[in-house]
């Protein structure tokens, strides 16, 4: 589908990670030889940042600013687009080999977190960070 792009922010539907925010890392419209539907290699978040106070302390902010990620690789049926983009460029962090190992898939998800936290002390893109209130 060409609206499924690289870094589209979309919710997941079903599943493990369902009304999860996360990001199309890289999408296959056509399938491929092993998974022969449309879908899409998906990092997001499964614990958001905590709400944060004036009155908290530095180390405080610093331990409900944490968030935790998630890799998968999603059928485009269990997706839903947004109209917001994330220009974190995370090809790099995430590919197909990431899934193979396990140990390979807990390095994807820490360098994911460790750009995923930055963006979030940063101020940028405010609500990809906010849990999805429904």
């Amino acid at each position: 589908m060409r609206f499924l792009k690289a870094s589209k922010v979309v919710l997941i539907l079903q599943g493990r990670y369902a009304g999860k925010k996360a990001v199309i890392v890289k999408n296959y419209d056509e399938g491929t030889q092993s998974r022969p539907y449309p879908h899409a290699v998906v990092a997001g978040i499964e614990e958001y940042p905590r709400k944060i106070t004036k009155a908290m302390g530095a180390k405080r902010i610093a331990k409900r600013s944490k968030v935790k990620t998630f890799i998968k690789v999603v059928n485009y049926n269990h997706l839903m687009p947004t109209r917001y983009n994330l220009d974190i460029d995370l090809k790099q962090v995430v590919s197909a080999e990431s899934f193979k190992e396990p140990s390979q898939r807990v390095t994807a998800k820490k360098a994911v977190r460790k750009l995923f936290e930055e963006r979030y002390n940063s101020g940028k893109n405010r609500w990809f960070f906010t849990k999805l209130a429904f």
